[in-house]
């Protein structure tokens, strides 16, 4: 069954063909023959109830020589389609939540992934919050004397930005570190938001690993390591990606959170654990497919569609109310 399928996401020129998931997954779209469309999250226009987008038909290829072929800009009415992709980056803001709203108008008929819904309600450092007993000891406050009764107790701590991405704004505080007063005064002034505190965890040092789930169930990891001197494992920031296997824990931890992340309509979710501890999940536009497929020898993009092709059929095969 072939699909009308739209990529909602950053410009398709300025994609990394070598590390970008979204690519894979449109790669994978391409060769099981589904009609591929691709829109930026402004370009979505809501007019008497309905959602249109001003997109471009292209193809995608695992051809570093020539990986998209684009068509013309033409107007489509996403309730025609049979799935959205929202796949543009974050950072989660008023933008992307509007984006969220946007999307509501037509899922699940068009099945949009992840559900627009949940996406918006699931930002990565609050909904991980539902399950605090995953969690290392964590503060979301705007309360100076918590952060600091807090750091009394836990000593080294973590502070970031409550809605940052990609480590951006992340810092590390050993105990004796005076700067804690002024990093608090300058994310005052930087965000109206709550921050958050987290306990450091020095099992970072050893990675901090990136999990896929794919409708709730493990898939595959990548552990990334961070240089010498640095408490961020991202990737864009120099973490070395090695390759790894899921351990106990980590499947349990998997097992906790699944059922939740497949009722919720999650068909595609990156978590980030340390050690033993769950401390992100993902579901925005998570990233880690092309390094898992990598090590593994494996094609992750490929369990991705399969699912969305069941819940797609799934849909069609309901009987009318």
């Amino acid at each position: 069954m072939s699909l009308a399928v739209a990529f909602q996401m950053d410009p398709l020129e300025a994609v990394d063909i070598k590390a970008d998931s979204t690519y894979v997954l449109a790669v994978e779209a391409n060769a099981r023959k589904h009609a591929l469309f691709h829109y930026l999250p402004q370009d979505m226009t809501l007019a008497q109830g309905r959602v249109v987008a001003r997109a471009r038909r292209f193809e995608a290829r695992a051809d570093p020589a020539a990986p998209f072929t684009i068509g013309e800009e033409e107007v489509i009415d996403l309730a025609t389609l049979d799935v959205v992709m929202m796949r543009q980056d974050p950072p989660f803001d008023m933008a992307y939540i509007t984006a969220t709203h946007l999307l509501e108008h037509v899922h699940p008929d068009t099945l949009v992934v992840n559900d627009p819904v949940h996406v918006r309600n699931a930002p990565e450092k609050l909904f991980v919050t539902h399950f605090a007993e995953l969690m290392p000891p964590t503060l979301i406050t705007t309360d100076r004397a918590q952060v600091m009764d807090f750091r009394a107790e836990h000593g080294a701590i973590i502070i970031k930005p409550l809605f940052g991405n990609g480590g951006a704004g992340v810092f590390h505080l050993r105990p004796e570190d005076e700067n804690l007063n002024a990093l608090l005064e300058l994310f005052t002034e930087l965000y109206r938001e709550p921050i958050v505190v987290q306990a450091y965890l020095p099992a970072v040092r050893q990675g901090d690993k990136r999990i896929i789930l794919i409708d709730g169930e493990a898939a595959g990891a990548v552990n990334r390591v961070p240089p010498s001197g640095e408490a961020r494992a991202n990737l864009h920031v120099g973490g070395r990606a090695e390759k790894t296997d899921l351990t106990a824990r980590e499947m349990e931890i998997c097992e906790a959170i699944g059922p939740t992340l497949r009722e919720k309509g999650m068909v595609f979710v990156g978590i980030d654990v340390i050690g033993d501890y769950l401390t992100e999940i993902n579901v925005t536009s998570p990233t880690g497919i092309q390094e898992i497929n990598r090590f593994d020898n494996v094609k992750l993009e490929a369990k991705v569609w399969d699912r969305i092709e069941a819940r797609v059929h799934a849909r069609h095969r309901e009987p009318p109310v």
